[in-house]
């Protein structure tokens, strides 16, 4: 089964911010803001380890668990151990994403892509999600943006272990689909050059929205979409500077970005849009894109989400962006035939 055969909807709920991401967010915040995704008719709940230290994988399993099991997607991540010692929260090598979740739990994060620790890995956040089912597991992070220049060291280690790991759990019915779950294109693009493995779909963090796309488009989106499978887009609005924010990509924003980000907005209020919905609704215009995952840590963030999903955009809106060379002129746009 393919990633689009597996979602239940097209817009998901990323549950980074549960793990404490970039500010100390209560319980009942955390809890209120997992219901309202519910009570909004969301479905699919995306998740990881590595948020918070296990911090959001245990705040989503409480607020679930009254809730029927086959009413709802989850996947997770592989590729991190979280283990019951403590470490100094402000000694993690991080890579690009050091201070991201300072204020998570301080368990001790162990990078590990071996087929024991997948096996490992899954056990733990089935105990941590309090269910008896995670869907999707996804690779965490083999990527340029965490290891740096031993990111192929380290695929090559997921390669042999937990890319294997998953194709058997997938066989034996442990999962339903596995994939690679990163903020880079080029792991992607390498994992469906490799003849071994059999990958159903990946989770493309901030590499295909309205702000970036470009290399995505390019280099993965068409064979993705030629093999079936499906494409599931984090980060729809880069960290945040698509809506306003100051971040883009876990940093501040350039100024080149930020005056993309003036230059979109300024077409979008002659229009009466909101950028929420262009940016949405950008990222599923992509015949490969399976479901877009926004992170929220409050309820009123969910309610904006599902509203931008089922705002009209008018044709002309999408063409003027891209007569302006806001958008890649290969891009796919969500204009009714």
């Amino acid at each position: 089964m393919t990633l689009k055969d597996i979602l239940p909807t097209k817009l998901g709920f990323g549950a980074a911010p549960l793990g404490n991401m970039f500010r100390d967010i209560p319980e009942a915040e955390a809890r209120a803001t997992v219901e309202a995704a519910w009570n909004d008719g969301i479905r699919y709940f995306d998740n990881a380890p590595f948020y918070g230290a296990g911090l959001a994988e245990i705040r989503m399993g409480e607020a679930l668990a009254g809730k029927p099991r086959g009413d709802y997607i989850i996947s997770t991540k592989v590729g991190r151990v979280i283990l019951d010692e403590i470490e100094d929260i402000s000694s993690r090598d991080l890579g690009e994403k050091g201070d991201v979740f300072k204020y998570g739990r301080p368990n001790k994060i162990v990078n590990d892509y071996s087929e024991d620790a997948t096996y490992r890995s899954i056990e733990d956040s089935l105990k941590r999600l309090k269910t008896n089912q995670i869907d999707v597991a996804f690779v965490h992070d083999v990527a340029q943006d965490f290891y740096g220049d031993q990111w192929l060291s380290v695929f090559e280690t997921a390669r042999k272990g937990a890319f294997k790991a998953l194709d058997r759990m997938r066989d034996e019915g442990v999962i339903k689909a596995w994939g690679l779950g990163v903020n880079r294109v080029e792991p992607i693009e390498l994992l469906l050059a490799l003849e071994g493995p059999r990958p159903d779909g990946f989770l493309l963090a901030g590499r295909y929205t309205l702000l970036d796309h470009d290399r995505a488009l390019q280099r993965v989106m068409p064979q993705v979409a030629e093999r079936g499978l499906g494409i599931v887009v984090g980060g729809p609005y880069s960290s945040g500077a698509l809506v306003g924010g100051a971040n883009f990509e876990y940093a501040p924003a350039t100024p080149i970005i930020l005056d993309k980000v003036a230059r979109i907005k300024a077409i979008a209020d002659r229009y009466g849009i909101s950028m929420k919905a262009a940016g949405l609704q950008f990222s599923l215009g992509h015949p490969a894109v399976a479901a877009v995952i926004p992170g929220a840590s409050q309820p009123t963030r969910i309610a904006e989400d599902g509203t931008a999903l089922r705002e009209t955009i008018p044709a002309d809106f999408w063409r003027e962006l891209r007569a302006e060379n806001l958008v890649n002129p290969e891009a796919p746009l969500p204009i009714a035939n």
